[in-house]
C-alpha cells in the first residue's frame, strides 16, 4: 500500500515513500537535550536538507522516563504533522524509510555514520555512534548497526552559506552516499535566527491540537488568558548561577540577540524572584484587556497558592495542566492571548516561536531590564 505525502507548493505534487529520491537522505539522531533542545537542532536540520535537497528523514522525539535507563523514540508524527513540513521541503516518516526504502538504497553494509570528528567510545577512529544513552537506543529502534564510519571535518551546516553547501555536494554525491546518517543534529544550538521562521511548518497533530482546545474551553472559557513560562527547578537554579560567565547561556540569544546587541543576560532572566514574577504579571495584566485566567507551565513548582494570593483583587483564577504534559502546555501557550516566557530556555524559545509566526504577543522575564523605582530599593 502506497505511502503518501501530498506537497502543497506552487503546483500539488505527489510524492510516495516507497520511490527513491535520486538526491538522498538525510538522517540524524536528536540526542542533544530534551523536547526544546531537539526542537531547535529540527529546525536547523530541516533547512540543511533543504539546501542539500535531500529529504529529510523524520526522527521520533527522544524522551526520557524516570527510572528508566535507556531512552525512549516516540514516533515524530505523535506531535507534529509531517504533511505540514512537506510544504516547505521532502521529508519521510523513519519508520516508512526504513521498512520501505532503506532494505534496497542502504542496506546494512552501506550503512556510515557521520560525525565531525571521532567520537569517545568502544572502538578507536570511529564515530561510536551507538555509544552511550540516547545513542544506542535510537538506532536500536530501527535495528541500525554502522558498517564504518566518515569524519565530514572541516565542513559545516550552516545552509546560508552557498559554497559550503557546495563542497557537501562535491564531496557527498547522492550516487555515491545515498544516505547521509549523523550521529547528532546537523545543525546548531541555540537555532540559527534566519531559521526561525521554519516553525510556521511544525503543526501539531490533531490529536494534541484537539485536546488543547478542549482544555481551553473547559478551563478557561469566557474571557482571555495569560499564558506564562516557569523555570524554577534545582537543576535550573544551579545553570542560572553560570549567566556571568556565559552570556548566551542556552536561549538567550532569543531575547540578548546572537552577540548580546539588545543587553547583557542577567540572573533575573534566568531565574526571577516571586516578587519579580508577580511584579510583571501585575503590570501585564493592567495592560491587557478581558484577561480572566493565568495559564501556568512549569517544570517544577507552578506557584499556584503564591500566584492566587497576589492576584486575587484582579479576579483572574490560575489554571495549570495536572498532570503536567510538557506537549500540551506548548500547544496552550501557543494559543494564549499574551505570553511570558524564560529567556534561557528552549522550551520558551518554542512557544515565542509558534507565536511569533501568527503574530501574537509575548515578552520575557525581567527583560528589558527595569531600573528600580527608589522606593522599590528601600
Amino acid at each position: 500500500m502506497l505511502k503518501c505525502v501530498l506537497f502543497f507548493l506552487f503546483t500539488i505534487e505527489l510524492a510516495c515513500s516507497d520511490v527513491q529520491d535520486s538526491n538522498g537522505y538525510l538522517a540524524y539522531c536528536p540526542c542533544m537535550g530534551r523536547f526544546g533542545n531537539q526542537a531547535d537542532h529540527f529546525l536547523g536540520a530541516l533547512a540543511f536538507s533543504k539546501a542539500l535537497n535531500r529529504t529529510l528523514i523524520l526522527p521520533p522525539w527522544v524522551e526520557y522516563r524516570y527510572g528508566e535507563p535507556r531512552s525512549r523514540q516516540v514516533p515524530f508524527d505523535t506531535y507534529f504533522k509531517p504533511e505540514a513540513l512537506a510544504q516547505y521541503h521532502k521529508v519521510i516518516k523513519m519508520e516508512h524509510f526504513m521498512s520501505e526504502i532503506a532494505p534496497t538504497l542502504w542496506p546494512s553494509e552501506k550503512r556510515v555514520a557521520f560525525c565531525y570528528t571521532q567520537r569517545q567510545g568502544e572502538q578507536d577512529n570511529s564515530c561510536n555512534a551507538k555509544s552511550g544513552n540516547p545513542f544506542g537506543p535510537f538506532w536500536d529502534t530501527f535495528n541500525i548497526d554502522f558498517a564504518a564510519s566518515e569524519f565530514y571535518g572541516p565542513l559545516n551546516y550552516d545552509s546560508t552559506n552557498a559554497a559550503m553547501i557546495e563542497k557537501w555536494q562535491q564531496k557527498y554525491p547522492a550516487a555515491k552516499w545515498p544516505v547521509l546518517a549523523f550521529t547528532g543534529a546537523p545543525a546548531s544550538f541555540p537555532v540559527q535566527n534566519e531559521n526561525r521562521p521554519l516553525h510556521k511548518y511544525m503543526q501539531w497533530s490533531d490529536d494534541i491540537a484537539t485536546r488543547s482546545r478542549q482544555f481551553i474551553k473547559k478551563n478557561m472559557s469566557g474571557g482571555g488568558f495569560l499564558g506564562i513560562h516557569l523555570r524554577n527547578g534545582q537543576d535550573w537554579a544551579r545553570a542560572c548561577q553560570h549567566v556571568k560567565d556565559s552570556p548566551l547561556l542556552f536561549a538567550a540569544p532569543q531575547c540578548v540577540g546572537y552577540k548580546n546587541e539588545r543587553g547583557p543576560l542577567t540572573e533575573s532572566m534566568c531565574l526571577p524572584s516571586k516578587s519579580d514574577i508577580i511584579k510583571q504579571i501585575k503590570r501585564v495584566l493592567k495592560r491587557l484587556n478581558d484577561i480572566k485566567y493565568v495559564f501556568v507551565a512549569s517544570d517544577s513548582n507552578p506557584m499556584v497558592d503564591d500566584l492566587t494570593n497576589a492576584l486575587h483583587r484582579l479576579d483572574v483564577s490560575i489554571v495549570n495542566l495536572k498532570p503536567p504534559n510538557p506537549h500540551m502546555d506548548l500547544a496552550i501557550l501557543g494559543k494564549a492571548n499574551y505570553f511570558i516566557g524564560n529567556c534561557v530556555s528552549s522550551f520558551t524559545a518554542f512557544a515565542k516561536r509558534e507565536r511569533d509566526v501568527i503574530g501574537l504577543g509575548s515578552e520575557f522575564w525581567s527583560f528589558p531590564h527595569r531600573k528600580k523605582q527608589k522606593h522599590e530599593e528601600l
